[in-house]
């Protein structure tokens, strides 16, 4: 599974404004269940927090990648949101954060060699700089889009 594959305009967000954390992932979460990657917003955010109690998903350069693996989720698919202004989340350089990639994750272990090739793509991809600046500058989905072609 290529990143390519996964993204879907319905669940990328340019633009969003968001609150706090909890106001980001609600949004997402609500776009994800819309376009069918997601059976539950509800039970799809208590097992994303549950992740985020084990660790910090704010990976730093106003990035985070939350995900929990959810018997909500039908499809593996990540919801990317731009955000309007940074928001409060704790991360690994004290920053917050402007762009969020949201993983839905089902418990079925294909799923799950999936979400890690897919990981480890968008780790790549936003270990170079110039990438990180493309997606904080991107004005539109097809931006969002291009930094992953």
């Amino acid at each position: 599974m290529n990143i390519k594959d996964v993204l879907d305009d319905r669940i990328i967000l340019n633009n969003l404004h968001a609150e706090n954390k909890d106001d980001a992932l609600t949004q997402m979460s609500i776009k994800l269940m819309e376009a069918g990657y997601i059976e539950d917003v509800e039970s799809f955010k208590k097992d994303i927090y549950l992740r985020e109690s084990e660790g910090i998903t704010g990976i730093g350069n106003y990035v985070a990648i939350p995900h929990g693996k959810s018997d909500s989720v039908t499809h593996v698919g990540i919801s990317i949101a731009k955000l309007d202004q940074e928001i409060e989340w704790e991360t690994l350089d004290g920053k917050g954060v402007k762009i969020i990639f949201l993983f839905a994750v089902s418990n079925n272990n294909e799923y799950a060699m999936n979400h890690m090739r897919l990981l480890a793509q968008i780790a790549g991809k936003l270990g170079i700089d110039e990438n990180i600046e493309a997606l904080l500058k991107a004005s539109n989905k097809e931006d969002i889009k291009r930094v992953f072609s």
